[in-house]
């Protein structure tokens, strides 16, 4: 008998990846629509939202700890039980988790505009269901007698600053400390987002283009995760030193260029293993592309974070740090979560391990929305204008891929396999 096709709510508890994803899909597409809209409030005077609180705040907020933890869940215990050699988790172990951060970062869209409460709520609703999902994952861990767990403890702790990083913003917003609320969020970006990511692709990246091209040896140097971790730590650290703006003082130039020294050099070499890791052959492969070109931003960002140091001794400011930061989360972050999320969807769908040109003509628009993110960085009346095509850029393209990955995960595979 054919199996039935239909989308049914039910088929999301049949794996992590269909759960977790799909509910990542509506935080990110709700976030983006609402992005999209402030952006028009701002230059309209027709809209005029109320707002209860910093809307930038919220923004920054959304984007590192809404959509992110649960891409997270879905992948971290697809994977997770078999890099650790352990029994994966029932996926109705992780409905409650999951539902109380989607639930909560909704909350939180909805209080920006409504009430400080509700939005206090829907944090504390999104971290109980963070810290969840941390102590499932390591109970994982905790189960292993795999020799080889770096890369999956070094994850572990990252969903633990994770935690402490989400408190720290909801603690300080109570008693209105905005700045430290903002480096809480920009500690969690780089201590917890980007340390899983570069840990997952110094794993997962080499071993994606070795599957699509059996030929090619895996190289995966430890030293290299050493410095990608590190120049997170350093970005964790200089949040809380520029806490109050950039330095100033006869220490300032001194701080300006140590940092920008080692966002350089942290950006040059991960510029060179994105250079190795994408190998002629495997250019041929559209996903291995992707995810190398995701991988790329990372060290175009340090360069641009380096440079903005470096010429701020100069100037007096740092420059570029915009251009930087959205180097990072719209150019790297994005990137990676288009590649990989779609392989993985491909792979336990059923369908064809393949960017198709519809896939890949939403991954370059997703690089033409970072790069106008950055330009509209700079200064100037006509920065400030790019902001809202840029948002309604970014918001129908992940539209388009989130419904179209949506679709399969409420569908059972056409081949009648489990997963």
């Amino acid at each position: 008998m054919a199996p039935d096709l239909r989308w049914r709510a039910g088929n999301l508890l049949l794996a992590p990846h269909r759960l977790g994803f799909f509910l990542a899909m509506v935080v990110l597409i709700a976030s983006g629509a609402w992005w999209a809209l402030v952006q028009l409030d701002r230059v309209s005077v027709s809209v005029a939202l109320p707002y209860t609180f910093s809307p930038t705040l919220a923004h920054a907020a959304v984007m590192t700890y809404g959509f992110v933890p649960l891409f997270f869940t879905g992948f971290l215990f697809t994977a997770g039980p078999k890099w650790l050699g352990v029994e994966p988790l029932s996926t109705r172990i992780l409905l409650a988790p999951a539902l109380m951060q989607a639930c909560g970062w909704l909350l939180w869209l909805a209080g920006i505009h409504l009430h400080l409460l509700s939005a206090l709520f829907g944090l504390a609703l999104a971290w109980s269901g963070l810290t969840s999902m941390t102590w499932l994952y390591w109970r994982l861990i905790w189960r292993s007698r795999e020799r080889d767990q770096l890369h999956a403890r070094t994850i572990g702790a990252a969903c633990l600053v994770g935690c402490i990083s989400l408190a720290g913003l909801l603690a300080n917003l109570v008693v209105g400390e905005t700045a430290v609320a903002l480096a809480s969020v920009m500690t969690g970006l780089w201590g917890f987002v980007i340390a899983i990511v570069v840990t997952v692709a110094h794993r997962m990246i080499p071993f994606f283009t070795s599957n699509a091209m059996p030929f090619m040896s895996v190289l995966r140097p430890f030293w290299a995760l050493g410095v990608m971790l590190g120049a997170a730590a350093l970005e964790s650290v200089a949040m809380w030193v520029e806490i109050d703006g950039p330095l100033q003082g006869p220490m300032a130039p001194v701080w300006m260029l140590a940092r920008g020294a080692c966002e350089l050099a942290a950006g040059s070499v991960l510029l060179w293993l994105a250079r190795v890791w994408s190998l002629t052959q495997s250019l041929k492969n559209r996903l291995v592309v992707m995810l190398h070109i995701g991988f790329m931003w990372l060290g175009v960002a340090l360069v641009l974070g380096g440079l903005s140091q470096l010429m701020g001794l100069v100037q007096g400011v740092p420059v570029l740090s915009l251009g930087s930061l959205h180097a990072v989360t719209v150019g790297c972050l994005s990137s990676l979560m288009m590649a990989m999320v779609t392989r993985v969807s491909c792979g336990h769908s059923g369908h064809s391990v393949v960017a198709d040109r519809a896939l890949w003509v939403l991954f370059w628009l997703l690089q033409l929305t970072a790069l106008l993110r950055i330009v509209a960085s700079a200064q100037g009346a006509l920065a400030s204008w790019l902001l809202l095509p840029t948002a309604m850029i970014w918001v129908v393209t992940l539209s388009f891929w989130g419904v179209r990955m949506g679709s399969w995960y409420g569908r059972v595979r056409a081949d009648g396999r489990a997963g």
